[in-house]
């Protein structure tokens, strides 16, 4: 017999062992105890759609994106200029379409960015 194998597999080594195997049975019980609650919640589900119940395209054709320039409405002003206007009483900030379409452009002689250089409006 080999007297230092056993010396090595006697006392707080074998506690460690043991320890280790204790939780790697624990965490593969775990995750086999979620594989099979997922399983369950999946059978419960309804099933996903077959192809005839997915969306189809309108008669008109597909629908496209449409760009617009927006102007915000007027803001609300207090009836006396002691008085202030809370939150709740401006509203929702909402927009309409605006008169005039065309895209708004650059001013010409401006750098076009904050620090982008250039000599700005001068």
């Amino acid at each position: 017999m080999n007297t230092a194998m056993h010396a090595a597999a006697s006392g707080p080594q074998v506690f460690g062992y043991v320890l280790v195997l204790v939780a790697g049975v624990a965490c593969v019980a775990g995750l086999i105890w979620a594989f099979r609650l997922g399983h369950e919640v999946r059978r419960h589900e309804s099933p996903p759609p077959r192809p005839e119940e997915q969306p189809t395209l309108p008669a008109s054709g597909p629908v496209h994106e449409t760009s617009e320039v927006r102007e915000p409405h007027e803001v609300p002003r207090a009836a006396d200029e002691s008085e202030r206007l809370t939150p709740h009483q401006l509203g929702n900030a909402g927009t309409r379409r605006a008169g005039d379409q065309r895209r708004p452009r650059w001013s010409p002689g401006s750098s076009g960015s904050f620090g982008g250089g250039g000599g700005g409006r001068t």
